[in-house]
């Protein structure tokens, strides 16, 4: 039996996120579920960049990046997992996590996309924190990344510190409308939605795979 696809999609500046699943590595599967995490974004993306699969890199999801109006797109080197570190770094400490390594049938994708939709999605991005890299230069010019506790945001926080951030909202949306969505509920109390809704859908999860057994 084949388990679901998770997509992970992470801004570089902000690290604002979005994870997904599909059913399967196609076009008729992938290109809905890339369309609406791209959309879940509301900044403008200015570019796309992805493993080199060939899920990726082909002309439909040439033609969706058009269609959304995203100007460039690049891909990782073969062997060189470090040209999509933060990607890779957020698939441990987020998806699987969240998700662990547990057998998900591929038919329930469209629960997980809910529950990513409605709970951890809008938790990681409201309402975790994370740190965010300071570039420290020393007196012989050696660059080397500092992470401290003052420079911790959600990635909403880091958007809105950005200059001029308003000018990277997408038509239609403003701050006034994620500030009220996040003003909906607090850090723990999103953090005790999120679970709760993750726990009802490993136990929906398992109930439909003892009854497929």
């Amino acid at each position: 039996m084949q388990e679901v696809y998770h997509i992970n999609a992470v801004d570089c500046v902000t690290q604002y996120e979005g994870v997904a699943s599909c059913e399967r590595i196609s076009e008729a599967f992938l290109i809905p579920v890339l369309e609406e995490l791209l959309q879940s974004f509301p900044f403008v993306n200015l570019g796309f960049h992805s493993d080199n699969g060939s899920e990726f890199i082909n002309a439909p999801v040439v033609k969706l990046l058009n269609k959304l109006l995203v100007e460039e797109q690049t891909k990782s080197r073969s062997r060189h997992s470090n040209d999509n570190a933060q990607a890779e770094s957020k698939n441990n400490v987020i998806v699987r996590k969240h998700f662990g390594y547990s057998h998900i049938p591929q038919h329930l994708a469209c629960l997980v996309n809910a529950f990513c939709r409605n709970y951890l999605n809008p938790y990681i991005n409201f309402h975790r924190l994370c740190l965010f890299a300071e570039t420290i230069t020393d007196a012989k010019g050696k660059e080397r990344k500092k992470y401290s506790y003052k420079n911790m945001n959600t990635p909403y926080e880091k958007l809105k510190s950005l200059p001029d951030a308003v000018k990277f909202l997408k038509p239609g949306v403003t701050f006034a409308q994620l500030d009220a969505q996040v003003a909906k509920m607090s850090d723990n109390d999103a953090a005790l939605a999120m679970n709760n809704a993750r726990r009802m859908l490993f136990q929906t999860i398992s109930a439909a795979m003892k009854k497929r057994a």
